[in-house]
């Protein structure tokens, strides 16, 4: 199917619970780390105080811990300066935001910039990202706000006004206009949202596209591109999508190298323009881009001062607006376009960033997941006996496009599985993952198991699957499959690998991915027993699965003690709080799941049993501990029960994953202080 940028409006999200002017929505953000911009701001102006974060401080934790940590030179002469400290008279917008407000400083984050650079051409969308009632001079207190989508919510990220400066001069992002100063505030904002400003060095451009929109995101080597590439540009900026290029670099120290065409490799652009001229009596196709310098640009044909200018008309030059300026803008002909630029990456709007979405609608659902060692990690394909442990999603499609090609019966959707927080998490030594998906045709001779099991993997080929695994934040690819029920299957490359995922599908006809009816009613119980807060403690754990087991006929059981339960909460804890929230508890209950299936089905399973079931967990013991399992768990009569069996289970896991966070350089060795003995434990 040729691609169609229009194809990519959304209009309805589906989640956990309806909420399309709800928590986390365009009209109702949600308060980045709790910060109420107004409530603040008010605060501010009646103490006649100016507003100072304590959230993103202005000291070197902010800067960054690696190149920009507290050991290097490059900070050493860094000051925070509010605006009214660098200059006379400062303003937060200058005769409107364009282009021009965004020069790339001593950071190498031009993927972010050149997104900022596409965001200036839809109003709309700049001023829903950059609230415009904000000043340095009515109401002034300090403190400034900005939007974005963050994993399928709507964030107000609150910040100060102070600013990273050498010598009286920005360090990071500036505009041309020296007292202009929207652009290093979005900046800052961003990199409070990241943890600082150094982990915004090096990305692509499409993810600061998709945390401005919501959007979703295709990408196009240019030697694979379609035949219609220049008409799917043009639309796509009729339509307000953000597009941006590249130049790949073989070689990383080629990054960012000038070529002798004025062009920069490893580095991103904005596409901000696409027009036909007439030249003579022939037309040509042109390309307007922009570099996030604010300077270098393009020395071929069309170029600022080139002889081809002279042979166009003066209503053709004013129409593109030509000017001769150093100002990182530049146009050039669509064929130069295509033969000096490797990729283009085009992020497509959903409708709520649009006054006109007439054209064509899409609905999206968005999935949240957690990738867990020991339980739903299970890898690629590569890895038959733990890949049908992985996340699970059904996608019912429900009924074929308005306008099938080939008379072929088919429904299209894109499928965008985005992993979370990588970012945040580098200063921790956290890279992305390689990741990718599946997609398994499910039918009735399949049975109405809502969990696929090993065999439907082994015996199954997939119907459809994304081109690659790619270390990339997300992994984006359009389908057509006829009507019919499907299993996506999320995963990373490697088994065994940490991380919170979101999975979205677009579709051109209403469609339905569902989790199992298990996990609805299992939603219900925790509701009811976690209340408001949707957090539950050791005791409340106890209630949540006793009441679930009761309910499983394959499985016999007495229930679940509360040292278990304890020593549960102790391992599936991730945010240090001592209760679980509703996902951690959905990690909890796979793993119970998961070890039920692999070892105690009935009321007891006998110790010599529980050694083959410790081994199929993925726990591989020296005889001395299968003895020292045995005196532990198991009763007079050596049997265990099934509150002792998943009790062992999670200590066992816990001690694991204790001492792998111990044992650095991988020798199975670690030695220990009684501080982290308490760890252990």
């Amino acid at each position: 199917m040729p691609y169609t940028p229009s194809g990519f409006f959304c209009d309805r999200l589906i989640r956990e619970r309806e909420r399309r002017d709800g928590e986390g929505s365009i009209g109702k953000p949600l308060h980045f780390q709790g910060q109420d911009f107004e409530a603040l701001r008010q605060e501010c102006l009646q103490k006649k105080v100016v507003f100072e974060d304590d959230t993103f401080p202005p000291a070197h934790e902010s800067l960054g811990h690696k190149e920009l940590g507290h050991k290097s030179n490059k900070v050493k002469n860094i000051v925070w300066k509010r605006p009214k400290e660098i200059c006379d008279n400062p303003q937060f917008i200058v005769g409107g935001a364009s282009r021009t407000d965004i020069c790339q400083g001593d950071l190498g984050d031009c993927w972010l910039l050149a997104a900022i650079a596409c965001l200036t051409l839809n109003e709309k969308l700049l001023y829903r990202v950059v609230p415009q009632d904000q000043t340095f001079t009515e109401n002034y207190a300090g403190i400034f706000h900005f939007q974005f989508w963050r994993y399928g919510d709507w964030i107000d990220v609150v910040i100060d006004d102070r600013i990273p400066t050498f010598n009286n001069q920005l360090v990071f992002t500036k505009s041309a206009e020296r007292n202009e100063f929207w652009s290093a505030l979005l900046e800052k904002a961003y990199a409070k949202v990241h943890g600082s400003y150094e982990a915004l060095k090096g990305g692509n451009t499409t993810e600061a596209m998709e945390d401005f929109t919501g959007g979703v995101t295709e990408f196009y080597e240019m030697k694979e591109a379609p035949k219609e590439l220049y008409k799917i540009m043009k639309k796509a900026l009729e339509r307000g999508s953000l597009m941006g290029c590249s130049i790949d670099a073989l070689v990383p120290a080629r990054f960012e190298t000038r070529t002798v065409t004025g062009l920069v490799k490893g580095h991103a652009y904005s596409v901000t323009a696409v027009e036909e001229s007439h030249q003579k009596e022939a037309k040509v196709r042109l390309v307007r881009l922009r570099n996030p310098w604010g300077q270098v640009e393009w020395n071929g044909p069309w170029s600022d001062n080139s002889k081809e200018w002279a042979s166009i008309s003066k209503a053709d030059k004013e129409k593109l607006h030509h000017q001769n300026a150093e100002d990182g803008e530049f146009w050039m002909s669509f064929e130069d376009f295509k033969k000096n630029y490797t990729k283009i990456e085009i992020c497509n709007l959903t409708p709520d960033a649009l006054e006109d979405d007439k054209i064509h609608k899409w609905t999206v659902s968005v999935n949240e997941g957690r990738w867990v060692r020991g339980c739903s990690a299970g890898g690629c394909r590569n890895y038959p006996d733990t890949f049908w442990t992985n996340p699970q999603y059904r996608l019912r499609l429900l009924e074929e496009d308005d306008d099938p090609e080939e008379n072929d019966l088919a429904c299209t959707f894109v499928v965008a599985l985005m992993q979370k927080n990588r970012r945040s998490e580098r200063k921790m030594g956290a890279n992305l993952f390689t990741i990718g998906f599946a997609i398994y045709e499910v039918l009735h001779m399949h049975g109405n198991k809502q969990h696929m099991p090993k065999d439907f993997f082994l015996f199954n080929s997939s119907k459809a699957r994304c081109k690659s695994y790619i270390n990339l934040r997300e992994v984006t690819q359009r389908f057509r499959l006829g009507p019919g029920e499907y299993v996506i299957v999320p995963s990373t490359y490697e088994p065994h690998q940490e991380g919170d995922f979101i999975l979205r599908v677009f579709s051109e006809k209403p469609s339905a991915v569902e989790e199992s009816e298990e996990d609805k009613h299992f939603l219900t119980i925790f509701q009811q027993i976690a209340g408001d807060e949707m957090e539950i403690t050791a005791n409340e754990l106890k209630n949540v699965l006793n009441k679930v087991v009761v309910e499983q006929k394959d499985l016999k059981t007495e229930g679940f003690s509360l040292e278990t339960c304890r020593s549960m909460i102790a391992l599936m804890d991730m945010d240090g709080t001592g209760r679980l929230n509703l996902q951690e508890f959905r990690h909890l209950w796979n793993k119970i799941k998961r070890w039920q299936l692999i070892g105690a089905k009935g009321l007891f399973i006998c110790s010599y049993e529980m050694r083959n079931a410790v081994n199929d967990a993925g726990f591989h013991l020296n005889n001395q501990l299968y003895d020292i399992i045995t005196m532990r768990y198991s009763n007079e009569n050596m049997n265990i029960d099934f509150d002792s069996f998943i009790s062992c289970l999670v200590r066992l896991e816990g001690m694991f994953r204790a001492f792998q966070a111990f044992d650095q350089d991988g020798d199975g060795l670690i030695t220990l202080s009684v501080l982290e003995v308490g760890v252990m434990i």
